[in-house]
């Protein structure tokens, strides 16, 4: 299979709190919303996880998902809490602000081997180095990994990615400049995803996703769902195929043309989700 012509567009979390969530990414890490979404049902691509209820999704970052890797925030009504486990590493973020919310907040700050770590509401862990970002904050996502060599194999060789460095610990890769990077480090202990796991996702063209996907078909690789079609209430229908690598990591690629129509900023984004917010019969009121 040729080159991958991808981006990196986004994480997804699983939250419990969308008000802790909203004051901890907006407020502490100084992120804007760009999207919110409600759905009645469950995900066909099982977007909000093996759910079958009320769900929303909030798109949250440092600049348009045209441009930048943001986060999704993945909310299902009545869920308060996901056991976390060991899969996911953390977030890099390059920043001179956050350290200064957060002490401003009395928001709790880790040092730990030379590095600041802040962990969302629901425990998922942000590094921050204190500079000024070049281009996007987001500079890299990390989950761990069993088997490094198994892993590199399936990211470079298969998915094509490019790999930018690497040591006996860890792997890191990219579609290309100027987007956010994916770091995967080996885990020395058994590796479990629990509730909490979550989704990277890239966009791609769609003449390439049949390609991806028999490739990764003939490899013998996972394919969680094959192509299909999903629907957004009042907004573009895109074409997406969820993989998973050695390690179980969700993956998503879906096409560019359908994305960039979906992803358009929505200017009411963060009264939105604030609305909902209030109106949840599930939110505690403070």
């Amino acid at each position: 299979m040729a080159a991958v012509p991808g981006r990196a567009l986004h994480y997804v979390f699983k939250i419990g709190d969308r008000a802790k969530n909203a004051f901890f990414f907006q407020t502490i890490l100084g992120m804007k919303v760009y999207r919110h979404e409600e759905f009645t049902e469950g995900c066909e691509a099982e977007c909000n996880g093996p759910y079958d209820n009320r769900w929303s999704k909030t798109m949250i970052g440092y600049g348009p998902e045209s441009t930048n890797f943001v986060f999704e925030l993945t909310y299902n009504y009545g869920v308060k809490s996901y056991e976390i486990g060991n899969d996911f590493g953390g977030v890099t973020i390059h920043s001179k602000d956050i350290l200064a919310k957060a002490a401003e907040h009395s928001y709790p700050v880790v040092k730990q081997d030379g590095r600041n770590i802040l962990a969302s509401p629901d425990g998922y862990k942000f590094y921050v180095v204190e500079s000024a970002p070049t281009s996007d904050p987001v500079q890299e996502v990390e989950i761990h990994v069993k088997d490094l060599a198994a892993s590199r194999k399936y990211w470079h060789e298969l998915l094509k990615m490019n790999v930018l460095e690497e040591n006996a610990k860890s792997v890191l890769l990219t579609y290309g400049s100027n987007q956010a990077s994916l770091r995967l480090t080996l885990l020395t202990e058994a590796l479990d995803r629990a509730k909490a796991y979550g989704r990277i996702a890239f966009e791609i063209p769609g003449a390439a996703q049949l390609p991806l996907f028999e490739a990764v078909k003939a490899a013998g690789g996972t394919i969680l769902k094959p192509l299909i079609q999903l629907d957004t209430p009042g907004k573009a229908t895109v074409s997406v195929i969820i993989l998973a690598d050695p390690n179980d990591h969700e993956i998503c690629f879906v096409d560019k043309e359908g994305f960039t129509e979906l992803s358009q900023p929505d200017a009411t984004a963060g009264d939105q989700l604030a609305k909902y917010i209030l109106k949840d019969p599930f939110q505690d009121k403070q």
